[in-house]
């Protein structure tokens, strides 16, 4: 586990550097109104409330708010397990599928439990210098408990070689 994981956990926990970082790197994410549920090395849960602005026209929440919330909950694992590592590594999204099974209405959660795989991937990443990659995935779930959207991303990781 990358020991600088509490000292980021604790940035993205924070509602105020939460949402500064989101105005200046994610603006729609910040527009959305995503927040930090939870977040620990193994797990992350990302918090999306139906409004005004993610709506679409079929009264539910627009299909790409989910995959924001979604993606940003499997990120926000990856962000954390390279957190000030030394080398630098780089991560980036190389593939996204998801899959909606009812309407998205009011508070809407996903987590990602994908932690530990993430953790595997970013050392074997530092050991070996070599681009590695790791399916995450994140479910939805709305305040019945009920699955509304599942997604999968592939994140690459390499060290940046200087």
């Amino acid at each position: 586990m990358n020991p600088q994981f509490a000292a980021f956990a604790a940035q993205m926990k924070s509602p105020l550097k939460f949402r500064l970082f989101m105005l200046s790197k994610l603006p729609s994410a910040f527009f959305a109104g995503l927040r930090v549920h939870d977040l620990t090395p193994q797990q992350s849960v990302i918090q999306v409330r139906e409004k005004w602005f993610n709506k679409n026209p079929f009264r539910s929440m627009y299909f790409a708010i989910l995959s924001m919330a979604a993606e940003v909950c499997t990120g926000a694992l990856c962000w954390g397990a390279i957190y000030k590592t030394n080398p630098a590594i780089s991560m980036l999204l190389v593939k996204m599928d998801g899959e909606f099974y009812k309407k998205a209405n009011g508070i809407i959660l996903f987590t990602c439990t994908d932690g530990n795989a993430i953790q595997d991937a970013v050392a074997t990443a530092l050991a070996t210098n070599e681009g590695v990659v790791v399916n995450c995935h994140a479910t939805g779930t709305n305040q019945a408990g009920e699955i509304v959207a599942a997604f999968n991303f592939t994140w690459s990781f390499k060290t940046r070689i200087k």
